[in-house]
């Protein structure tokens, strides 16, 4: 089966199959569109930016049906929700994919995102807390791996959202970093989480994290993490670091984000192998089990 996942900074391709219980990855391939910075700008998608996108899930298609994958889910994270134009965006996904696409919402994009990033760890805690800092959304669950999620929340400021809203300098001005924080803790209002005994942290902005500091993300090493952050240039830190220069780009605001979820959970993160498009994969084999 292959999972393809339209978010807001990449287009996602994971095909795996059945592996016992689990699953075995057979190939994974990424690539940058930058849809939720368009979104952001203008409140939709352009057609030069849907030919690009179609063109992905087109070429990420064929590569599965090459393959062997027998189902193809596409996936489409906030730029279904936020973008004016997300039923144009389905139809071009649907054209070009020959399945139709899932818009998940906020809450499905949590319990995914858990259940992958706790099938591919090894904590042992009872309660375990997930978050997923997207290009255009932040999710945070918390659960057990027994019972599964118990309590989610999403907010709609993810790491290029938030980039989109920062002063164009590069490194980031400590003045503009400072803004960030005021703005993520305006979403954040409210946000009182029961408090895990672990938590993991999945998607782009976590992974390029841990080539800066390491795999656990402790409020000490995420502001070690900003401190190189606001010192070094994207290109410098994506030479450095070997991350993608659009994703270094999106770092700094990214960072301020988990810091503060971070703060309020009280545990260190834990940098997770794996999340939305794996824990999606594991619920397509789960229905084609209980189906035979």
């Amino acid at each position: 089966m292959a999972v393809i996942d339209v978010g807001s900074y990449t287009v996602r391709l994971l095909v795996g199959r059945r592996d016992g219980r689990g699953l075995e990855p057979l190939r994974e391939a990424r690539a940058a569109v930058g849809l939720g910075a368009e979104i952001e700008r203008e409140g939709c998608i352009s057609d030069s930016k849907l030919d690009e996108t179609a063109r992905r899930v087109r070429a990420y298609s064929r590569s599965a049906r090459k393959l062997g994958a027998e189902t193809i889910h596409v996936i489409v994270t906030a730029p279904g929700r936020q973008s004016a134009n997300a039923g144009e965006l389905l139809s071009t996904l649907r054209e070009a994919a020959g399945v139709e696409a899932q818009v998940l919402s906020s809450a499905e994009e949590g319990r995914l995102a858990f259940a992958g990033a706790v099938a591919g760890s090894a904590v042992a805690a009872e309660s375990i807390a997930v978050i997923d800092v997207g290009g255009g959304s932040t999710e945070v669950v918390v659960g057990t791996r027994s019972s599964g999620p118990a309590w989610v929340r999403s907010f709609d400021v993810g790491a290029l959202r938030l980039t989109s809203r920062m002063p164009a300098k590069d490194p980031p001005l400590p003045a503009a970093l400072r803004a960030a924080e005021a703005e993520v803790e305006t979403f954040l209002q409210g946000f009182s989480p029961p408090l895990p005994q672990a938590a993991l942290a999945t998607g782009g902005t976590a992974r390029a994290l841990r080539k800066l500091v390491g795999p656990d993300l402790g409020s000490d090493e995420l502001a070690v993490a900003l401190t190189i952050l606001e010192k070094r240039s994207s290109a410098r830190i994506a030479r450095t670091f070997g991350i993608d220069r659009e994703r270094a780009q999106t770092l700094p605001a990214g960072a301020v984000i988990l810091a503060a979820v971070q703060k309020r959970l009280g545990v260190s993160l834990r940098v997770a192998r794996s999340g939305l498009r794996e824990g999606a994969a594991l619920a397509l084999l789960e229905d084609a089990a209980a189906a035979a």
